[in-house]
Formats: C-alpha cells, structure tokens, sequence
C-alpha cells in the first residue's frame, strides 16, 4: 500500500517521518541521506550524514569537518536501514558519487531520483533502471517543449571557433564533464582550468575518472591565440563580462544562462522532458510524485493514466 504521506516537505526540507530523515535538506539536520554533492543538495552542519563515498570526498573538500558529525558511505546497491525504511543508493548518472535513493517500507518500494541524467557521461556512474511503486522524480525540464541536444554535437561547435574562449560552467561535475568531452572531441583546444576546480579534477583522478589534457590557469598563456579554452566557475565568467580577444560561452541546459542567441552550449546534467518520460517507462510506477520544478506537465500528459502528485 502507498502511504500518501511517506515523505512530506517541511520548513527543513524532505522529511520521512517513518525512518526519521531528511532528503537532500536545506537546513542542517540530525539524519540527512545526501543524493549528490552540490550544494543545493548537500548543506554542511548535519549531524548524522549517508552518501556514498565520492560525495563525502567532495563535502568534505567544500565543508571540512563541517560535512557531517557522524559519517555512514556505502557503496551502490547495498541496502542498509534507517529505522523501519530499508536504503539503497542507486547510480542517478548526474556527476560521481550521486544517487538515487530506492526505500522500501511495509512492501512498497519508493524511489527518489534526486538530480539524474541519461546521457552518456564518462566522468561519472550511469544511470540503473531500477523498478519502483512511486517515481518522486525532479522536474527540472519536466517540459515537452525542452529536449536537449546532444552534447557532442555541442562541444563539436567549439571546433568553428579560432580565437581564445572564455567558457563557464559549474565548478562541480560540469566542468570535469567538459573538459573530458574538449579532450576527446575538440582535441586541438588547449585547456586551463580556474585555480578553484583544479581540487575537484584531482579528486575525479583519484576515483579513476581521467579527464584529459589541461593545466591550471596562466596570465601570460591566454595573452596569445593558440586556441585556449579557459574554464571558469560563474562567478569569475560573470566579472570578465568586458574581456576582449575571447569568445565568451556558459555551458548549461538553461536559456537563460547563455551569452546569447547566437553562442549558445547546451549542455545540461538534468534529464529533460524524453528521458524523464523513459524514466518513468522503465520504472513503471503506480504513482508519481514530482518536485524540484513543475509537475504540471508530467500531471497533464499521464491523465488518468498514472497518478501525479506535485511536492512542490
């Protein structure tokens, strides 16, 4: 039987009151289970945490001993408890380290997508199908209107530019993505990289996940044209708005976020409109509950066909 209420936002966050935990919370908690390790997922300041290993490293980069009190990782597909609601981390193919949570309680199997991508990615664990009674799936791009293009042909755009570019991307997993996919399908480009990233590249190298060619920023390299591709967190991206002699470009899924009509690099790490209606075609769910972006789509074309429920 579907409990209605087996996970339920309050002023902290996902909260499951029949194992007395949070999901990914906005606040620092006493049991928070951590699907990833961005920051919109992943606070510092709880007490007891459970990740799997490659989102700890990555807290405990950004946070320190601030990343949790007490500390449990387990590997992928080892089911654990908390509580009377029995765990499994399931790859959710959105960077290293992220999950998807699967909980089973009283015989009815919840799963939790967290972030999660189908596109290939070599810079990180694929996507598992896994099978579920309710799919409480993201909504970032639950829209028929969004269908991402293939990031190959993207990044291909960067061979038809000559002169230095100026690329932003998030610091955590976009980047590292980026510049495995520069080495491989835009080999000619020379990459440097933000001093801020180059901790996190040496923890993908340490977990066995070759980026490629690139070296940390110099001054003096990118005062030449020799096809640099100098990749920088947002916020730098944001204050060289006035910089001459590079071709500005942010990689993302959001409109929005790009340069202009013209420059343009979707790339997004988010499952659009097609790969959540697979997800849920493979999941084959009695319900499905969405959050993290609007459901109102997915509610309209399931009909009556599948329950759908807004969290929020």
């Amino acid at each position: 039987m579907i409990i209605d209420d087996f996970v339920v936002f309050d002023d902290n966050g996902l909260y499951c009151k029949y194992g007395d935990f949070y999901l990914d919370p906005k606040q620092p908690v006493n049991k928070a289970v951590i699907t990833h390790a961005h920051a919109d997922h992943a606070v510092s300041g709880n007490h007891h945490i459970y990740t799997t290993a490659a989102t700890l490293a990555f807290m405990q980069l950004r946070y320190g001993k601030s990343a949790g009190k007490v500390i449990y990782t387990t590997n992928y597909n080892a089911a654990f408890n908390i509580g009377n609601v029995q765990l499994t981390f399931i790859p959710a193919g959105h960077m290293p380290g992220s999950a998807q949570i699967l909980m089973e309680y009283e015989g009815t199997r919840y799963l939790y997508t967290g972030d999660y991508k189908l596109q290939p990615d070599a810079t990180c664990e694929p996507y598992e199908f896994v099978k579920a009674d309710v799919l409480i799936t993201e909504s970032t791009f639950a829209d028929p209107g969004v269908m991402h293009p293939n990031p190959v042909e993207e990044i291909k755009k960067l061979n038809d530019i000559k002169i230095n570019i100026l690329l932003g991307a998030y610091s955590l997993g976009k980047s590292q993505r980026l510049i495995r996919m520069i080495n491989e399908h835009a080999p000619q480009k020379k990459i440097l990289v933000h001093h801020r990233i180059m901790p996190i590249n040496a923890i993908y190298q340490k977990m066995g996940f070759e980026l490629g060619n690139h070296q940390i920023y110099g001054r003096k390299l990118m005062k030449t044209q020799e096809e640099w591709i100098y990749i920088v967190p947002p916020f730098t991206f944001d204050s060289y708005f006035r910089a001459t002699g590079v071709k500005r470009l942010f990689a993302s899924g959001w409109k929005n976020l790009q340069v202009n009509a013209q420059d343009t690099l979707f790339i997004s790490d988010h499952a659009d409109w097609n790969d959540i209606i697979e997800t849920v075609k493979q999941t084959e769910p009695k319900q499905i509950w969405t959050l993290h972006g609007n459901g109102t789509h997915l509610k309209n074309y399931f009909n009556n066909d599948i329950f759908v429920k807004l969290l929020s």
